[in-house]
């Protein structure tokens, strides 16, 4: 006879409390058991000590016995320290869907183009004061020509006069 050591549903709707049991395998999931070794109110918090209560003494005979804990009972008994508990075998379980990576690849798209948005305005906040500066020095350096342009032609006129 396969053994399990398995949680069997009880309480309200949408309020769950589970048994722990020990049942035969070919039996349903909250029909008959051999022994209750334990309860399970996934309503309480985490940290409660009240969430899980097992009778480890019982279910350390169970294990020896060849009794084979269902994944979430496996890490209630971890927990305890009676069982080596890892992972499932389906790595591809906990992966994103396709349309999950399409909505990722896209936000980072949006991302990228915000950060050089954002580059491109800091350069364009910083060039405009760098290139103030050449402008105004330009601007002062310009009515100087100016100045010497229009002395330029009156000196050529003076020569030209103190020539003749």
């Amino acid at each position: 006879m396969a053994v399990k050591i398995r949680l069997s549903r009880g309480g309200a709707k949408k309020r769950p409390y589970y048994r722990i049991v020990v049942a035969d395998a070919r039996d349903p999931r909250d029909g008959r058991f051999i022994e209750k070794i334990g309860s399970y109110n996934p309503m309480l918090p985490k940290d409660s000590e009240e969430r899980v209560k097992i009778d480890t003494e019982r279910a350390a005979e169970w294990l020896k016995h060849g009794a084979v804990p269902t994944d979430r009972v496996a890490r209630f008994l971890a927990d305890a320290g009676l069982v080596e508990w890892k992972h499932g075998d389906n790595p591809k379980k906990g992966t994103p869907g396709e349309k999950a990576k399409e909505r990722e690849a896209e936000r980072a798209e949006k991302e990228a183009a915000k950060k050089e948005a954002e580059e491109e305005a800091k350069a364009a906040a910083a060039a405009p004061a760098a290139e103030d500066a050449p402008a105004e020095e330009a601007a002062a350096e310009a009515p100087a020509e100016e100045a010497k342009a229009d002395e330029a032609p009156a000196e050529a006129e003076t020569s030209e006069e103190t020539k003749s």
